[in-house]
């Protein structure tokens, strides 16, 4: 190993030990012929005690061997865990050099956000970003306990899909091998989480990765992150307690907070209540720290586009409907109310759950209500409705967002704040430039030519 110790570890019991350290230099100080580096890590700083000038810049990365000494009585520093020692350097090694840095790495003095994503190395490097990253391990690490604990089998879905309908836009991928065929990225790992209950696998959970073609916001970006899970042989009742348990344990475990039971409403209770199906049920709004978890459930099943001229599913096609209100199907779709439910924290969805349609003659008639002829219907999802004709389950399932999740639990409203590499407002990546142009090569692989390129750099008319 190159270092003995991280810059984060070292204490009074460790005077008089040789150590070895490795990490950038946050700053330097120099008190005549001698200098000071604060040496940073992930873990924390430790001051080093160098007896010479030395030609070493902020950010250089660096090794130094030496002896751990006690800070002189008066010169301590509380702010710091290892505040109380510094090392007096015996040899130092650069490993690497840097230039000025164009962003400070540092808490107090944050760059606008365009220079924070172009230059996110140097973003990531600050403390408290690096402090968000490590929480949100904490949280996944916490989640996947829960579930492996409860006997859930973790199965990873493909991202490689058939286009389908699922209310945004999808991200298509042209085949090289197929011509004129597209894979689309997955919106989320639907239909194929129903298709393992059909395969028996009972209980499915799932950090998923869903890609949505969508108007971003604070709160949601083209890619983000799901904890997905799907249950078999169950109703609402046992899915909201079971997610309830997890978002305790999650809780309990990561922060230390013991969550109150949830509170309950129906979509009409909350709409004539609050004026929203995502309540914000704090009692300070303010308060960052105060969590109020609420279910809002008994959603209608369709909503009426006055554009389209038809109805749409308000969450998906593969809820089910309510079984004493499937005989409206035909005669009057709007008093349909559907088997689903959301979870809302602090006036924020996190997910959306519902009980799945297992017969696919019921699912049919769903998907007629929203204009879909069998015909239509078997040509875009076939494969599942085949799956049911072998004996389906009752099942349903959650897909709850992990990024929300996190930033709510550390007070933020922007979730670029506990992602590593989010895309800004317009979608695009200014740290690696994406989205980008590829060469004529690669469009001759996947048989497109770009015919137009209009004003706008993001618009292109493409023609296969």
């Amino acid at each position: 190993m190159l270092r003995t110790h991280t810059c984060g570890e070292l204490r009074k019991k460790d005077i008089n030990k040789k150590v070895s350290l490795c990490g950038w230099v946050d700053s330097i100080r120099e008190h005549g012929k001698i200098s000071f580096i604060d040496l940073r890590d992930r873990y924390g700083k430790t001051q080093i005690v160098i007896k010479e000038k030395v030609e070493i810049k902020p950010e250089y990365v660096v090794k130094i061997n030496g002896e751990v000494k006690v800070r002189k009585l008066g010169t301590e520093n509380k702010d710091i865990e290892t505040g109380d020692i510094e090392v007096l350097a015996e040899n130092i090694e650069i490993f690497s050099k840097s230039k000025t840095p164009p962003i400070e790495i540092n808490d107090n003095k944050i760059a606008s956000e365009d220079l924070r994503l172009k230059y996110r190395f140097l973003d990531l490097r600050r403390p408290q970003m690096q402090k968000n990253l490590i929480f949100r391990t904490k949280v996944t690490r916490a989640v996947r306990e829960f579930f492996i604990d409860k006997e859930f089998i973790e199965i990873e879905t493909p991202l490689l899909v058939k286009p389908t309908p699922e209310g945004a836009r999808d991200y298509i991928v042209p085949s090289r091998v197929n011509i004129g065929k597209f894979y689309a990225l997955p919106q989320s790992p639907q239909l194929y989480k129903q298709i393992l209950m059909i395969s028996g696998f009972d209980k499915y959970f799932q950090i998923a990765k869903c890609l949505r073609d969508e108007d971003l916001r604070a709160d949601r970006q083209p890619e983000h992150t799901q904890i997905d899970l799907e249950m078999s042989f169950v109703d609402s009742e046992d899915i909201m307690s079971f997610v309830e348990s997890m978002y305790k344990y999650v809780f309990k475990k990561v922060l230390g907070v013991e969550l109150k039971k949830f509170e309950r409403l129906t979509y009409e209770e909350s709409m004539k209540k609050y004026g929203t199906d995502k309540p914000d049920l704090r009692k300070n709004k303010n308060d960052a720290k105060e969590f109020a978890f609420c279910w809002v459930y008994d959603f209608p099943l369709f909503s009426y586009s006055k554009d389209e001229k038809k109805w749409e599913p308000e969450h998906h096609m593969f809820t089910s409907p309510k079984k004493e209100h499937i005989p409206f199907l035909e005669k009057d779709p709007g008093k349909v109310k559907g088997d689903l439910f959301d979870i809302v924290l602090n006036g924020t969805e996190l997910g959306s759950g519902s009980i799945r349609i297992n017969n696919p003659e019921l699912q049919e008639k769903v998907m007629k209500v929203i204009g879909l002829s069998k015909e239509q219907a078997y040509k875009k999802f076939g494969f599942l409705l085949d799956a049911y004709e072998f004996g389906g389950p009752i099942h349903g399932g959650m897909g709850l967002g992990l990024d929300r999740l996190v930033a709510l639990m550390l007070g933020y409203n922007d979730i670029r704040e506990v992602i590593a590499f989010p895309k800004n407002k317009s979608a695009q990546n200014p740290m690696d430039g994406s989205p980008s142009e590829v060469d004529k090569k690669q469009l001759e692989e996947v048989h497109i030519n770009i015919l137009e390129e209009k004003k706008s750099k993001n618009n292109l008319k493409r023609k296969l």
